[in-house]
């Protein structure tokens, strides 16, 4: 996902992709604890995508204060 992507999205979207990832993110730690996680570049790019989501809301957010 791109940021370009995010940007186009209402925050509300925005907010329940950012609790599908968290829940993806904490079922790969717990692969990864219990041994079954194939895939290791998947928390990666789960973890900066949840930062680009967090990145776009706080540019909306300040976007929203500026106006």
């Amino acid at each position: 996902m791109t940021a370009t992507e995010l940007k186009t999205k209402t925050p509300d979207q925005l907010r329940d992709q950012l609790v599908a990832l968290k829940k993806e993110a904490f079922n790969l730690r717990f692969q990864q604890a219990t041994g079954q996680l194939e895939n290791t570049a998947r928390m990666r790019a789960v973890r900066r995508d949840v930062a680009r989501i967090k990145t776009v809301l706080n540019q909306m957010a300040a976007q929203a204060a500026a106006n």
